[in-house]
Formats: C-alpha cells, sequence, structure tokens
C-alpha cells in the first residue's frame, strides 16, 4: 500500500497559521496588559511557538527521506525555517516584557503589533496561494502588501526610539527596555517579509 504524499505546502500554511494566531496572542496580551498575569500569558505563547516546532520538525524529516519534493529541497528547508524564525521573535518579544518586568505598555507597542497581526494575515495569504504559484494571479499581490506593511512598520519603530529617547530622558530604565522590545518586534515583521520575498523570489525561479 502506497504512503500518503506529504503536503508540504499545506504544512508551511500551518507554521503561517500558528505565527498569525502568536500575533493574535500577542496583542491581546498588550491591550489587556497584566503583569500578574504575564507569566501565564508567556507560556501560552511558548506553547503556540512549540506547536510551530514540531510542524517545523515534520517537514524537515519528510524533505530528509523523500526523494521528490514539490519544489527544491532547499527552498523547502528555508522557508520553513524563516517561517520559524517569525514564531521565535514573537515568543520573544513576551519574554522582554517579562524580563525587563514591565509595568505598563508604551502606546506605540500595540500599533506595532497590530502591524504584525495584519502581516501574518498577508503571510497565510499568501501561503495560502503558494500552492498554485506557478498559476497565481495573487501571490505577488501579498508579497506587496507584506512589504508594504514592513515600511509601515519601520517608520513607527524610527518614530517610537526617537520619542523615547527624547521624552523620557528621565527613565534611562524605560528607555533600555522598550528599545529591545521593539527590536524584537521590528525582528517579526521583517522575518514575514524574510518569508514572502523568498517566496517570490521560487515563484520566478520556477516559472
Amino acid at each position: 500500500m502506497a504512503r500518503e504524499k506529504f503536503d508540504y505546502f499545506g504544512a508551511l500554511q500551518r507554521q503561517g497559521e500558528y505565527a498569525c494566531e502568536e500575533a493574535r496572542m500577542l496583542i491581546e496580551v498588550l491591550k489587556n496588559f497584566d503583569p500578574a498575569t504575564l507569566s501565564e500569558k508567556m507560556e501560552a505563547l511558548h506553547e503556540i511557538e512549540n506547536a510551530a516546532d514540531q510542524q517545523n520538525h515534520e517537514i524537515f524529516t519528510h524533505v530528509a527521506t523523500e526523494f521528490l519534493t514539490p519544489i527544491e529541497k532547499e527552498d523547502i528547508v528555508e522557508l520553513a525555517h524563516r517561517l520559524d524564525d517569525i514564531c521565535d521573535y514573537t515568543d520573544d518579544v513576551a519574554q522582554q516584557l517579562y524580563m525587563f518586568d514591565i509595568k505598563e505598555i508604551y502606546p506605540n507597542a500595540i500599533a506595532m503589533a497590530e502591524i504584525i497581526e495584519q502581516a501574518t494575515i498577508r503571510l497565510v495569504s499568501a501561503l495560502k496561494e503558494f500552492r498554485n504559484f506557478r498559476k497565481s494571479s495573487t501571490l505577488s499581490d501579498h508579497v506587496i502588501e507584506v512589504n508594504d506593511l514592513e515600511e509601515e512598520a519601520d517608520k513607527l519603530y524610527l518614530l517610537s526610539i526617537r520619542d523615547l529617547y527624547s521624552n523620557h530622558t528621565d527613565e534611562p530604565v524605560y528607555i533600555m527596555s522598550w528599545s529591545n522590545v521593539f527590536a524584537r518586534m521590528e525582528r517579526c515583521i521583517d522575518a514575514c517579509e524574510n518569508v514572502v520575498d523568498m517566496m517570490g523570489t521560487i515563484a520566478l525561479k520556477n516559472s
């Protein structure tokens, strides 16, 4: 009896969905921030990240043992790594909040998290289209949308760091803490862009 063929595109899409789930939870953490329950929320985020790791491991296992894959093995592995980065960096944001014992949320952090969420939503849309990348008429649109969101995040990051150093000069710990949190948040959106850019490259390479 033939073994059922592994669905690489479906597995990559599930990784994107984990990233989207984490982004939504991060917004919830920030909007309803409570230092007393942060460790619990951090654990919940980490559980999603662990599930994404397991999905990543499953992809690698099939790539290593199967002869034929729908696209080059190296591209599948790299895409899976880049998708895993999003989950890792989102998890890291919550850890930064905990490590620096944040007591209240800097307002721009919520706006940044909302950009991350929008980027992961567009990313999942792109991953759904990726299965048919040779014929898709919308994949490139999703790539552009994530690129635009990354530019928006860059502007917000620049303005936020300037605000921290301009208007909180008497709070060095506050500046340091939120500078680190924002650096991690920027990594999240950069990681989303890295994924869609690679999908665009793979589509061109295989057209």
